[in-house]
């Protein structure tokens, strides 16, 4: 029986991607290095420690980590909360959280973003009321595709990992779900780029196609 659901956030619940991919490429050209849009797309999913630890080492930059990290997670955060922000909810998710919301699921966000970027989307958007955890990768040891966010995030809802169902638009995100035990609601977000996510129990390409009652039958 299934008794929570775990959300991923960006490309699940705010269309992020487009902006990511846009702040991050102005990072690249800073740093004067070439990643090709492929490259890029298997960080999707993955902690900003993860991304930045491997180009460091793959392109040899002379910048610490702690500084290639900290600056993007800041420039990200500078455009969500500000006037300019292009980052909007994705379709649909509002009422596929609310129908679940209203029959007594307990939800979380698990998300690679950092902490101060979750609570600043659940607050714009107005989502205070239907998440009672969120749980970011700063606060697991490893990062998507392993399995750690997920398992932190049922433990801290106070159930097991067979009662929890990830939702989930990332190929990294999708394995993480598989290897933590739980069923998995891949969502085909285009911005998200070509990501494999067939190995998720459900793929939908809309939240109107997910019948919030029948998941739990």
């Amino acid at each position: 029986m299934f008794k929570a659901v775990i959300f991923d956030m960006d490309g699940v619940i705010i269309d992020s991607e487009p902006v990511h991919l846009k702040l991050e490429y102005e990072i690249y050209d800073e740093l004067g290095i070439d990643v090709t849009r492929e490259e890029h797309s298997t960080f999707v999913g993955t902690t900003s420690h993860y991304m930045w630890d491997t180009l460091k080492k793959k392109y040899k930059l002379s910048q610490d980590l702690d500084y290639l990290v900290n600056h993007a997670r800041e420039k990200y955060f500078n455009h969500l909360t500000s006037e300019e922000c292009e980052v909007a909810l994705v379709e649909g998710v509002r009422d596929f959280i609310r129908k679940l919301h209203e029959r007594g699921t307990k939800l979380a966000i698990a998300s690679s973003s950092p902490l101060n970027v979750i609570e600043a989307v659940v607050k714009i958007f107005k989502l205070e009321e239907y998440f009672e955890v969120l749980v970011t990768g700063d606060m697991v040891r490893k990062s998507k595709p392993e399995p750690d966010i997920f398992i932190y995030a049922a433990e801290k809802l106070g159930v097991s990992p067979n009662e929890c169902i990830v939702v989930e638009d990332s190929h990294n995100g999708v394995r993480a779900a598989k290897k933590a035990g739980m069923k998995c609601i891949g969502y085909k977000n285009i911005s998200s780029g070509n990501q494999d996510i067939s190995m998720a129990d459900l793929v939908v390409e809309a939240f109107s196609e997910v019948d919030a009652d029948r998941l739990f039958k």
